[in-house]
Parts: C-alpha cells; sequence; structure tokens
C-alpha cells in the first residue's frame, strides 16, 4: 500500500479512538427526520465535507453501500430509509473505525426504537477493491473520502462504485474542489492529504474523473465554502480557496454527444409563440422555468434567439431537466 494511504489509516485510526470534533467542517445541516434521534458520539465523529442522504434517493427500501463509516451517522440516516437485514452495507479498512462505528450503534438503538442493528452490515474492506457483488447496489455514497486518493487510485474507486452499483443506480459524492492549482509541496504532503486539504481538484476535472468511468448524468447538488490554506499556515505561495461540493452520479447510459452533467442552469422562454421546441427533446413554455444540462444550455445559448434566456450555474440542482 501506497505510503500517503498509510498515514490516512493512522489519522482515521486516532480519530476513531479519540473523536476529533475538528477533523472536517460538515458544510450541511444534519438532516432532521421524525423519531430520528443522532447519538451525540456520531455528531462528534461525523468526519465529512457535506451530505450524502438525500430522501428522493432512498425510495423503495434501497440497498445502500457506505464507504469509509466514520461513526456511523449516515449509515444510520440510510437506515432509517432502508428498514431491512443488510440494507445499509458499511466500509472501511480502518479496525478502529468500524469497532468505534459498531459501539455508537448501541446508542443507536437506545435512542431510537424503529432501529434494528441488523438493518446495518459493516464490512472490512477496501474502497479500491470492494468486498461487493457486481450490480447489487441502488444508492452507494461517501463523504469526503475519495479527494484522499490520488489520481490513479481515485480512478480505481470510481470504477470499483461503477461496478456494483445497478443500472440507473446513484453514486453521492461530498469531496473538497479547489479551483486553484494545488502545488506540490501541499498535493504531495501525505498528511494533508489525510485530512482531506490537498488531494482537492478543480471541480470540471472532478466531474471528468467522474464520467470517465461511464456515468451518463451528473448532478451538482450543492457547492459551499469549506476552507482556506493561506501562506501563513501552509507552504503556499498563494492563498487556495477550498470549496465543499456535493454530487450525484446515476449510472445512466452514456448519451453519444458526452454526459449530462447538471450545474443548476435555467432556461426560460419568452416568446408569444406557444411554445419553443428545439427538435432536440426539449420543450420550452412561455415564462416557465426549465432545468437544462450544461448542454442544453450551450446549445439554446448559441441559437442567439432573443426569446430564449439561459441562467448561469448556481450550482445548486435538485432535479427535474431536460435530459
Amino acid at each position: 500500500m501506497e505510503t500517503y494511504l498509510e498515514t490516512t489509516k493512522d489519522i482515521y485510526k486516532a480519530a476513531a479512538e479519540t473523536p476529533d470534533v475538528g477533523l472536517c467542517c460538515t458544510t450541511t445541516p444534519v438532516w432532521a427526520f421524525p423519531e430520528l434521534e443522532i447519538p451525540q458520539i456520531m455528531l462528534d465523529m461525523n468526519y465529512g465535507c457535506g451530505s450524502t442522504v438525500h430522501p428522493r434517493d432512498l425510495i423503495n427500501n434501497p440497498k445502500v453501500l457506505y464507504v469509509g463509516v466514520g461513526g456511523g451517522m449516515e449509515l444510520l440516516q440510510f437506515s432509517y430509509f432502508s428498514r431491512q437485514k443488510g440494507g445499509v452495507i458499511g466500509v472501511d479498512v480502518v479496525d478502529e473505525m468500524i469497532e468505534a462505528c459498531e459501539n455508537n450503534m448501541s446508542e443507536a438503538v437506545a435512542k431510537n426504537a424503529w432501529f434494528d442493528p441488523s438493518f446495518i452490515d459493516v464490512r472490512k474492506g477496501d474502497a479500491l477493491n470492494l468486498p461487493i457483488e457486481d450490480e447489487s447496489i441502488d444508492v452507494a455514497a461517501q463523504n469526503c473520502l475519495f479527494n484522499i486518493f490520488h489520481e490513479d487510485d481515485l480512478k480505481k474507486a470510481l470504477e470499483e462504485m461503477y461496478r456494483v452499483l445497478k443500472p440507473r443506480g446513484r453514486l453521492v459524492l461530498s469531496d473538497p474542489i479547489a479551483e486553484q492549482a494545488m502545488p506540490d509541496s501541499l498535493k504531495f504532503d501525505e498528511r494533508l492529504r489525510g485530512l482531506c486539504l490537498s488531494g482537492a481538484l478543480p471541480l470540471e476535472d472532478y466531474i471528468k474523473m467522474i464520467t470517465d468511468v461511464g456515468f451518463g448524468t451528473i448532478e451538482i447538488r450543492a457547492k459551499r465554502p469549506y476552507r482556506i490554506l493561506d501562506p501563513e499556515n501552509y507552504d503556499t505561495p498563494n492563498r487556495i480557496f477550498i470549496e465543499s461540493v456535493e454530487v450525484a452520479a446515476i449510472k445512466d447510459p452514456m448519451p453519444q454527444d458526452g454526459p449530462c452533467v447538471f450545474t443548476g442552469r435555467t432556461a426560460i422562454y419568452t416568446g408569444d409563440q406557444e411554445y419553443f421546441d428545439d427538435h432536440k427533446g426539449h420543450v420550452l413554455l412561455p415564462n416557465q422555468p426549465l432545468a437544462v444540462c450544461d448542454k442544453t444550455a450551450a446549445n439554446l445559448e448559441n441559437l442567439e434567439n432573443k426569446n430564449i434566456w439561459v441562467s448561469g450555474s448556481t450550482y445548486f440542482y435538485d432535479g427535474g431537466g431536460c435530459c
């Protein structure tokens, strides 16, 4: 195993044995659901940068995979929606984190009358070689883990997620991103990488890594400020702004003209006709906003039709759309 992965294991072994509240900073408020009470120890061990739990992904008792179990909070949240034996599988490579997670579940039982520990199956395993059968998972997720990997390992981790997902299954991710180039002094700092700081890619590169393994539809659900790496505290000549991004990648067939990437763009037709049809599957009704993927947004802009307004990317997309 590469040394940076060993360093990462040491960091999270320590975080399992002594919860480190400041290790990560979750930018999304923790979901609150009726009759779900999350133990404080799980909140203290919430080592993520966003959320991967979205109720609209979790209908019909899905089979869920969560890689990098942390204190078990997201496993508990997922099991709220998948109340079946082994309905949620957690995978982690750190023995101490698995033990801590399993111990925390006893507190979850005491606080939640609906919860049965058999809903969750925690397994020892590596994100680069998942102990999961092909096409057996409806929703796979990871939170602030994949940014740790260098690009070759990230490709392997994404390919593994793609392998285990059923057709039309969803991979939900939350990771730090940075549009500025990361200096080698930080990029190859094993501890900073393990702390989810110096592995941040530009969003475009991050999306390309995901689509290159075959995901045909990408949803950018949220993008928020996360961290600053400044010259006074880090070995960098310039201040680096890091954001947290939440993404859903859907195992759709890849369109001939490339993936559909939704970044929160909207088209509105303002003409006096009954509707506008671009003859590519997109019909705009007068003054009715339509969420469009980036490909469709670009095509509509290229028409130079003064009666069509297309917004920029908001990076907050929550369903619907043209593709």
